[in-house]
């Protein structure tokens, strides 16, 4: 007896050794391609943020702390407050602009359904860079936007529209709604329309309606969709290179400028360090609202 129960546990044991490996087998490239791309270069950037920055580039090997004390100064304080700033801006215009749509789509007839959403992911198709650049040349001085304001007499000369935050959000804005439009839709999509004619027959006028039932009902679309946004846009720095200049620095634009021209890998590390408590203190507070868990799925 005891021969056959022992005999059982060294099956259920190779049989459990077993699922391990093939487990690892699935997940083994995986956490090789996490660790070799991603883990391995955090470490050694984590290491460069508290060395100096060598006489011609580089790093000399000599800890300090200098690096994270250095962003303590005004100069880049007010481009972290900047990135902060037009960030926040841009989430809450793609909400204001993409709660509608998301809404207007999500209620749409089934059969426009589909193309409206084509429709809304269709700038995916072409790259970020090369919209960008089709920005720049819509906004600069002789573009089209002032051809046509000069065109219908409502300014004599050209405005300055190109280097300015204004043109940043409007890039933002553009690169992002699709980014807002989408979780929002998935979250209105669900939604019972039952609820709204209840809610209706109770005496809620639209705007409560809207306030009271439909808000509270599609919260994990909205968190997701601002999740989606913000998180991006403080560490863009391809649109407002292009669009802000140096007159509208973000964040994402000091990295950048930190590891290629300024070639201080120190400085720019310790940068892109606390660019990166930003953003995961953005995302702990969000799986702190109601619904963020939630929300998380959605977005997946």
């Amino acid at each position: 007896m005891m021969d056959k129960t022992s005999s059982r546990v060294r099956i259920l044991k190779f049989f459990h050794r077993h699922e391990n490996m093939r487990a690892f087998g699935v997940l083994g490239p995986c956490i090789l391609w996490i660790g070799i791309f991603f883990l391995l270069p955090l470490v050694l950037m984590g290491a460069y943020s508290f060395l100096q920055r060598g006489l011609y580039g580089g790093v000399s090997w000599v800890f300090t702390w200098e690096n994270y004390a250095r962003f303590l100064d005004p100069l880049y304080l007010k481009i972290l407050l900047r990135t902060f700033r037009l960030s926040f801006l841009t989430t809450v215009i793609l909400l204001l602009i993409g709660y509608p749509m998301a809404y207007r789509i999500a209620r749409a007839d089934r059969r426009w359904r589909n193309i409206l959403l084509f429709l809304v992911i269709l700038p995916f198709w072409t790259s970020d860079l090369i919209r960008t650049y089709a920005w720049m040349l819509i906004l600069r001085d002789t573009g089209l936007l002032n051809g046509l304001l000069q065109f219908l007499h409502i300014v004599h000369e050209p405005i300055s529209l190109l280097y300015t935050e204004g043109a940043i959000l409007l890039g933002l804005a553009y690169v992002y709604l699709p980014f807002m439009v989408l979780p929002l839709y998935a979250s209105i999509e669900k939604l019972d329309p039952s609820l709204l004619e209840a809610a209706e027959d109770l005496g809620a006028t639209p705007f409560w309606r809207f306030w009271k039932v439909t808000v509270p009902l599609t919260k994990s679309g909205i968190l997701a969709g601002s999740l989606l946004v913000f998180i991006p846009s403080v560490g863009v720095f391809v649109v407002s290179d292009l669009l802000g200049g140096a007159k509208a620095m973000m964040i994402g634009n000091l990295v950048q400028l930190q590891f290629g021209p300024a070639r201080n890998w120190p400085f720019g590390s310790a940068a892109s360090f606390i660019l990166m408590g930003i953003v995961l203190i953005a995302v702990f507070a969000y799986i702190k609202f109601a619904g963020g868990k939630e929300a998380l799925e959605e977005a997946r």
